[in-house]
């Protein structure tokens, strides 16, 4: 059998990380890649591994690809800690690495959960992401926000999903909104974007209308104006943030 390493990035993961770590004990190794937490999350993993690494955190792609090669084995599988691999979904990829995986990587449906309700509509039930792979084809791209897997060869899709349970609380998910809209913005400015007028009045209506409207989001109910509401105020502050940034002076060194 075909060995495998889960990857778990942590930071103050107290409330995931147990759950987590429980769904993923039959792999052959659990690397857990901390961010210096500073609740019991590290109290609460090495009840599951001795295997824990601590690393400052710079954005995902960075933590994850700096974590992909401290694995031991090389078929590796990402698991958030806001994320439960479900039996199925184990089940399958035992079976895979029982007989040799055929491609150099697998994705991987994602069931949603906000509020404990499942999000059926707004986008969210096409969620799918490349979590599964032959780490020596391919690593996350060199992006702050949604980077994605790319890997050389072939691509195949698991039948079973992930539960990803991606709110708790106001607090903490109002701290993630802070962090994706400041990368966002600063990934554009990068790339030589700017905010226009039009940017803030246009886009997040367009959103709000794609989301709730002609993905159904209205479907899902309450959660799904909630969803809806957030997703449409990220893309405002991410465009204000990018309006602000472009508005600085360059920075020069001191004479």
């Amino acid at each position: 059998m075909t060995p495998i390493s889960v990857i778990v990035p942590t930071f103050n993961e107290e409330e995931n990380i147990q759950e987590c770590l429980e769904s993923v004990t039959w792999a052959d190794e659990i690397l857990v890649v901390d961010s210096f937490s500073k609740d019991r999350t590290l109290e609460i993993a090495r009840r599951f591994t001795d295997r824990i690494l601590q690393r400052e955190y710079v954005n995902s792609a960075s933590q994850k690809n700096w974590a992909i090669p401290q694995a031991r084995h090389d078929w590796i599988m990402v698991v958030d800690a806001d994320e439960r691999v479900t039996p199925g979904l184990r089940d399958e990829i035992r079976a895979l690495l029982d007989g040799g995986p055929k491609r150099s990587g697998y994705v991987i449906r994602r069931v949603n959960h906000f509020l404990g309700r499942r999000i059926n509509h707004g986008g969210w039930a096409r969620d799918r992401v490349l979590r599964f792979w032959d780490r020596r084809t391919g690593r996350y791209q060199e992006k702050e926000v949604h980077a994605d897997v790319e890997v050389e060869g072939s691509v195949g899709e698991l039948t079973h999903p992930l539960l990803h349970i991606t709110f708790r609380s106001w607090d903490s998910y109002l701290m993630k909104i802070d962090r994706y809209t400041s990368w966002g913005a600063d990934e554009y400015l990068k790339k030589g974007r700017s905010a226009t007028l039009l940017d803030l009045v246009l886009r997040p209506p367009a959103r709000f209308l794609k989301r709730y409207v002609l993905q159904l989001g209205f479907l899902d109910g309450i959660p799904g104006l909630m969803i809806t509401g957030i997703d449409t105020w990220v893309v405002f502050v991410k465009y204000a943030r990018l309006w602000e940034r472009s508005q600085r002076p360059p920075s020069r060194a001191d004479d």
